[in-house]
């Protein structure tokens, strides 16, 4: 089993480099519908049993253009377990006003994973972010085929803890592989039932024909 892990089309908000978790949403920028349809012919190729979104709206929208890009009848789902991060008092905030407000919140969120405390915030920790996206990982597992492909689309830090959780990585280095593009792929395959995964490519986004831009990563 394959499972293809998109990240939604770029938003305001990641244009100006403002924390966007599942307390907020911006709307996606009029290149991205673009840059969707580009990720969707690329993903023609693939067969996909079945789509799952984050019913956050670009999430949500980027789903949906995916398919209509794929020409392809597909279930889509729509999970709230595949939210992103519940950033709390960040939420709309531009990086650098988080950095003076909350400097220690900020570098462990962007650096230190192991070491993030979000009671300050009010926000949602790392190991419960997994926890409910593992949940539902999971539960796709052992719902179909093991020769099967899915299609995820998701958030970027949310994905990026998940996907290292899967690999298990060890949680202090989970943002040491990078972030995630807008409208990347990242595939990963299981072969005994979502027991163990390998990865088989890492933010994928070749297909835009355009270099990432800082404020395309998180």
């Amino acid at each position: 089993m394959r499972l293809y892990f998109i990240r939604h089309g770029k938003t305001t908000w990641n244009l100006e480099s403002r924390y966007q978790g599942a307390g907020g949403d911006s709307p996606l920028l009029a290149t991205s519908y673009s840059e969707i349809r580009q990720a969707g012919f690329f993903l023609r190729e693939q067969s996909f049993a079945h789509v799952y979104a984050s019913p956050i709206k670009r999430a949500r929208v980027t789903a949906s253009k995916l398919l209509t890009a794929m020409n392809v009848k597909v279930p889509l789902s729509l999970d709230n377990r595949l939210e992103e991060f519940h950033l709390g008092q960040l939420e709309g905030m531009k990086f650098t006003d988080a950095a003076a407000a909350y400097p220690q919140v900020f570098d462990n969120f962007r650096n230190h994973p192991d070491q993030y405390d979000p009671t300050e915030i009010g926000g949602e920790s790392y190991a419960e972010v997994v926890a409910r996206m593992r949940q539902k990982i999971f539960e796709i597992t052992a719902n179909f085929e093991n020769s099967q492909q899915i299609l995820l689309v998701s958030h970027g830090a949310a994905l990026t803890a998940l996907i290292n959780s899967l690999l298990q990585v060890p949680m202090a280095d989970w943002r040491k592989r990078g972030g995630l593009g807008n409208t990347s792929t990242t595939i990963l395959e299981t072969l005994d039932h979502g027991q163990t995964f390998s990865l088989i490519a890492w933010n994928q986004t070749n297909y835009l024909n355009r270099p990432l831009e800082t404020s395309d990563l998180i």
